[in-house]
């Protein structure tokens, strides 16, 4: 009965979290597509659009290697270190508002860690190969482990140390965003494309986009323990 039970318990322990992230989740995208909705609607001070914020910031900053442009898709904003291009949604490159510009901001904001050889960074660039290989695995590894646990009881490790690669990358990612956030409403409140009244709202912005990044950092962890407490249950 004991191993049954067990079995059972972990199963619980994994529906709750796959429950419990997936709902927060939910309201963290919900929150945020909201807010953006909203902010929208708030024009910057000077009429000026996702892309000009993104070019100025740069120019700014001194970066004159680097593209602006325009992608498809909703929320789909990213810089590429690789191609070095600031890569901005048709809302937002083409958005004279608030949201807009804090989101360009906030991309120009890798652009410049990226320029400035910022740590977090560099370390979060390293690891994305590493990632990559991990991503494409780890699933299968876990799931070989926990199906061949007696023929092959060290499977599960492995995968435990890949899916474990993936939650070591998910909160370095967070001092990264944090901080291109931080540079963007500096950028913006020193070159009055957010005044005293839209500031907070840019800054709103930023930081519901910087919950998505600590709700699956979160996530993670709590998936890889539960995956360790199994592979320690079943050694004992």
């Amino acid at each position: 009965m004991e191993p049954t039970t067990g079995f059972m318990g972990s199963n619980l322990i994994y529906w709750v979290i796959f429950i419990g992230t997936a709902l927060a989740s939910w309201l963290v995208s919900a929150n945020l597509k909201r807010k953006f909705a909203e902010y929208s609607k708030i024009p910057t001070e000077r009429g000026i659009t996702g892309k000009e914020v993104a070019e100025k910031m740069l120019r700014d900053c001194d970066i004159y290697d680097v593209s602006v442009v325009s992608v498809e898709g909703e929320l789909t904003d990213h810089y590429n270190p690789t191609t070095k291009t600031v890569n901005l949604s048709k809302n937002v490159y083409f958005g004279a508002n608030v949201a807009a510009a804090a989101v360009a901001a906030h991309e120009c904001g890798h652009a410049v860690q990226h320029a400035n050889a910022y740590t977090w960074l560099t370390l979060r660039s390293k690891l994305v190969p590493v990632v990559q290989f991990a991503s494409q695995w780890v699933m299968w590894v876990i799931l070989g482990g926990m199906l061949l646990v007696n023929a092959f009881p060290n499977l599960l490790l492995v995968g435990i140390i890949l899916f474990g690669m993936t939650t070591v990358f998910s909160f370095i990612t967070l001092p990264v965003e944090i901080d291109a956030s931080q540079r963007a409403l500096a950028w913006l409140d020193r070159n009055a494309i957010t005044s005293r009244d839209t500031h907070p709202k840019a800054q709103g912005a930023l930081r519901s986009a910087a919950y998505t990044y600590v709700i699956a950092a979160l996530s993670s962890l709590a998936s890889l323990l539960y995956y360790i407490s199994i592979y320690m249950g079943r050694r004992d």
